[in-house]
């Protein structure tokens, strides 16, 4: 194959989860299955948000993360289930990297969505007597700002540099989506700044997302220890348990998705694991969240039987 610029348009093969067809049949019908129990378990919880006014609180306020779990998946999920040649243009590749990468607008948005609960957390248990006058509807609605102007210019770099690579006429990506890592390995031009940019974006981003993660749950649990009463300490950390397992879920899987990329190169490798983030964890989040939460499961109730006494 000759390589040529991104201006003649060159072809992009995603080559799945496996080259063998009896697994491709098995992976096809678990995306099939998974990805409706994703798209409306996150709906269900943003429709019980809106529909029940116990739940406009700042820590419901910022289960935004529902509706950024939809994109999330939606940008490369439907787009395997429905392409079976499994063929993607240049633009569609460069969109999925855009959103969908290392340091992605709504991988990162989802990063920072958890650092806000966590923030809010962090007030309600550290600071409770001043919780109503720190986290008012006004510092909610800027913090959910802040989350999505970081996340749409922290994915502006790797963006922009992945346009000045050039191609081959065809690419065979061994994934099911366009991935910025596994592009940058088959790119025909020099990739020295897009991996300077990459690490340089996802170190920074990472390093300072951890520590605020690592610094508040720390106060959070020193807190907790401190209350007197055993009821109250175990009511404290069941309450909050839920912010925990989505954190740990989230970061546990992305921290094994990059760590397993760099240890082996066995094909479909990596993109077995970025199934855990890219899949598992947005459609595990919704049963966190209703199974974890009295007042979730009690708007959840509502809303299906207004929606059954409906009919």
């Amino acid at each position: 194959m000759e390589p040529g610029s991104h201006s003649g348009l060159p072809v992009f093969l995603l080559l799945g989860l496996s080259e063998k067809p009896e697994i491709q049949s098995v992976v096809f019908g678990l995306f099939l299955s998974m990805y409706p129990v994703t798209f409306f378990g996150n709906l269900l919880i943003i429709l019980a948000i809106i529909s029940d006014s116990h739940l406009h609180t700042p820590i419901h306020f910022f289960l935004h993360m529902s509706f950024v779990d939809i994109c999330f998946t939606s940008i490369a999920v439907p787009k395997m289930l429905l392409n079976i040649q499994k063929v993607i243009t240049y633009a569609g590749c460069i969109t999925q990297m855009y959103f969908f990468t290392a340091s992605p607008v709504f991988g990162l948005l989802d990063n920072l969505l958890l650092i806000a609960m966590i923030y809010d957390l962090f007030v309600a248990i550290c600071q409770p007597l001043h919780y109503i006058g720190i986290m008012n509807p006004q510092v909610c609605a800027q913090l959910l700002l802040l989350t999505w102007l970081i996340s749409m210019l922290g994915a502006l770099p790797q963006g922009l540099t992945v346009l000045w690579l050039s191609f081959c006429a065809v690419i065979e990506i061994p994934h099911y989506f366009c991935e910025l890592p596994e592009v940058l390995k088959l790119a025909c031009s020099d990739t020295f700044i897009n991996n300077v940019v990459l690490y340089m974006v996802t170190g920074i981003m990472g390093f300072f997302l951890l520590a605020g993660i690592l610094f508040s749950y720390s106060q959070i649990v020193s807190s907790v220890l401190r209350i007197s009463t055993a009821g109250r300490k175990y009511k404290a950390f069941s309450t909050n348990g839920s912010q925990l397992l989505v954190v740990s879920l989230f970061y546990g899987t992305c921290l094994g998705v990059y760590l397993g990329s760099t240890w082996t190169h066995v094909f479909g490798t990596g993109a077995f694991a970025s199934v855990l983030y890219t899949v598992v964890t947005p459609m595990m989040n919704p049963f966190i969240y209703s199974l974890k939460n009295r007042d979730m499961k009690r708007a959840l109730r509502n809303l299906l039987c207004s929606v059954l006494s409906s009919q």
